[in-house]
């Protein structure tokens, strides 16, 4: 029997919520399976080209680890796939695959998971739960992982634009990973969570200035990982000039989130257009399962 699913892409990190906080954008992992003697992928998109075809590709090893966890085996599936996510952009794309997985076998292992059961697996594989959490609820995911334990909460973010600003290079997680510090000051550590609690609370009052005032004061990753995106201040600069709520990095980057009002949304993404050519400019909505 045949099966469709829709990952969204996600933009984790959010503000101050260094792997903690995300949120799910209309960009998706489209894949379509069936049962097949053995594993074998079709990609309909080029850019996907170069991923495995076989049982080593990241989507058929989680749904076989989902599957042994819950001693089940899984069926080899063919699997035709399309995705308008970018990988190694920082926009979730292999947060989508590992769920797209999870959902294979829960589908074809009839395992019958719980949202929280599959953010959990997710989780257990990333480490950390912004990028997979928003993929499986959608909205703006706020959660910790520690230990097998899993906490989290979502709610909706009205009203607000979402700019994507995508760099043509990639950078990869194990590169992003390497720029931070192995450790912080106690200091810094604490005037972070002060600010990101200051920052949830006015994001969740639709307080929208102080919440961008407060997204653009990171202390753990940002001050970091600029330099490696070099169009970064550019970007950020001109936004919060145009009258932007606040310009971040998206994941580990490269790509660049800008939050707007509504209105502003095409006068931003026509100044960025002409200022900074090297990287495609686009709107993205907010993805909201029905």
């Amino acid at each position: 029997m045949e099966i469709t699913i829709k990952v969204p892409a996600t933009s984790a990190n959010l503000g101050l919520g260094f792997d903690s906080i995300g949120v799910a954008v209309n960009k998706f992992l489209e894949i379509t399976a069936s049962p097949s003697p053995h594993w074998q992928f079709e990609f309909e998109t080029d850019f996907l080209a170069n991923l495995p075809r076989d049982e080593q590709n990241l989507v058929a090893r989680t749904a076989s680890v989902v599957a042994q966890k819950y001693q089940q085996t899984m069926p080899p599936l063919s699997v035709k796939m399309r995705s308008d996510i970018p990988l190694t952009h920082g926009l979730g794309s292999s947060s989508s695959a590992i769920v797209a997985g999870v959902e294979l076998a829960n589908h074809f292992c009839q395992l019958n998971l719980s949202e929280a059961e599959k953010i959990e697996f997710g989780s257990e594989m990333e480490g950390h739960p912004d990028n997979v959490g928003p993929c499986i609820t959608g909205g703006v995911f706020i959660g910790a992982y520690d230990e097998g334990s899993l906490v989290y909460e979502t709610f909706e973010l009205d009203n607000v634009a979402l700019i994507i600003s995508v760099p043509p290079y990639e950078l990869s997680t194990e590169k992003a990973r390497n720029v931070l510090p192995t450790t912080y000051q106690k200091h810094d550590a604490v005037m972070q969570n002060a600010l990101n609690n200051v920052m949830v609370a006015a994001l969740i009052k639709g307080d929208y200035q102080k919440m961008g005032q407060l997204m653009m004061r990171d202390r753990l990753h940002e001050p970091y990982r600029q330099v490696l995106i070099p169009e970064f201040e550019t970007v950020r600069k001109l936004v919060m000039e145009t009258g932007a709520y606040a310009s971040v990095i998206s994941g580990a980057g490269p790509t660049i989130l800008t939050l707007c009002e509504e209105s502003k949304a095409d006068t931003i993404i026509c100044q960025l257009q002409m200022a900074v050519a090297s990287c495609q400019h686009e709107c993205v909505e907010i993805y909201q399962p029905n």
